[in-house]
């Protein structure tokens, strides 16, 4: 971890180089965002929606979605594009297919998903309905199943779009530079997870970068590109579960879901990334300019010098989610 890499995340510059003033239409484009009914998921729908494009709001509850998009459409009064529900439960990998069916019922094609949805900071302990460590299973392997599911739609999207307009985008944090363990994941803790509630958010977050970079090396091919991105440290229920001394701490260093929404933008839109897969984005639409090494080398495969750990990590997502496919 460097200084720089903490400072640069916690005091991003202030220029946002893609926002809702100079985003172009994006009539014809279909988009999911996860966990799109609060915070910079909502922001980010709200902004895409106001430019014409289709979609869908995929979150467990349909009473809060449909409140969201009632307002948002609201708002947004000449926009042209649709404003979908669509129900995602990530804590139950028994329930994903049923979500991408019946996105694949309604749509051919898929243009970028966003994985936005999360949790953070629950007690030790807490598992998925499988039996998985809680932040790994709805971070990590919950939307490893949906974005497999979702394949085929990208993949037709791909084949007419642009290049490198195709993306799926994960999410990441300012805890994997400081607090994700050495090398990002550590493999025997996916069987035996620690009791410390931190460090396995910020392990399920490296494991996120390590799912773009590995999507993106099995799919790039197909024309999908893949990359992460920290959207920033935001105001929003992200930190419901914290104590209200460190939000106190914290709140300095928050800014408002807006400004999160834009690097999401960025990372999912923006004509500047190119063959940049696997990368990294930083707040507010930038590169990080210092990952850490040692997750660099989790990156790489063992051939190509580095340790596997990311392979292997998607190899245990695989090994997971197999029934459920």
């Amino acid at each position: 971890m460097s200084f720089k890499s903490q400072w640069t995340q916690l005091f991003p510059p202030s220029h946002h180089p893609l926002t809702e003033s100079n985003l172009p239409s994006q009539s014809g484009r279909v988009c999911i965002v996860t966990g799109g009914n609060s915070g910079v998921g909502l922001e980010l729908v709200q902004i895409l929606y106001s430019k014409n494009a289709t979609v869908y709001m995929a979150s467990r509850s349909q009473e809060k979605a449909l409140s969201a998009i009632k307002a948002i459409q609201a708002r947004n009064p000449t926009a042209t594009g649709r404003l979908e529900y669509l129900h995602l439960d990530l804590n139950d990998l028994a329930t994903i297919k049923a979500s991408a069916a019946a996105f694949a019922e309604r749509e051919s094609a898929l243009h970028v998903l966003w994985n936005n949805a999360g949790i953070s900071a629950v007690p030790a302990g807490s598992e998925t309905k499988q039996g998985l460590e809680q932040h790994m299973g709805v971070n990590c392997v919950g939307p490893f199943l949906f974005a497999q599911l979702l394949l085929p739609q990208l993949r037709a999207a791909a084949a007419s779009a642009p290049e490198a307009t195709v993306r799926v985008i994960w999410t990441s944090s300012a805890l994997v530079d400081s607090m994700a363990p050495v090398g990002g994941v550590v493999l025997q803790e996916l069987s035996s997870p620690a009791r410390d509630p931190v460090r396995n958010y910020a392990m399920s977050k490296a494991g996120n970068w390590m799912l773009a970079a590995e999507w993106d090396r099995r799919f790039s091919p197909e024309g999908i590109l893949s990359l992460t991105q920290n959207p920033g440290n935001l105001s929003t229920n992200i930190w419901q579960n914290t104590s209200r001394v460190l939000r106190i701490l914290l709140w300095p260093v928050l800014y408002k879901p807006r400004n999160g929404a834009h690097t999401m933008l960025w990372a999912g839109i923006s004509s500047d990334v190119k063959e940049d897969g696997g990368r990294y984005v930083v707040p507010w639409g930038r590169w990080h300019p210092d990952p850490r090494r040692d997750i660099v080398e989790s990156l790489k495969s063992k051939e190509e010098g580095g340790t596997g750990t990311a392979q292997e990590f998607w190899e245990w997502c695989n090994k997971q989610t197999l029934q459920y496919v």
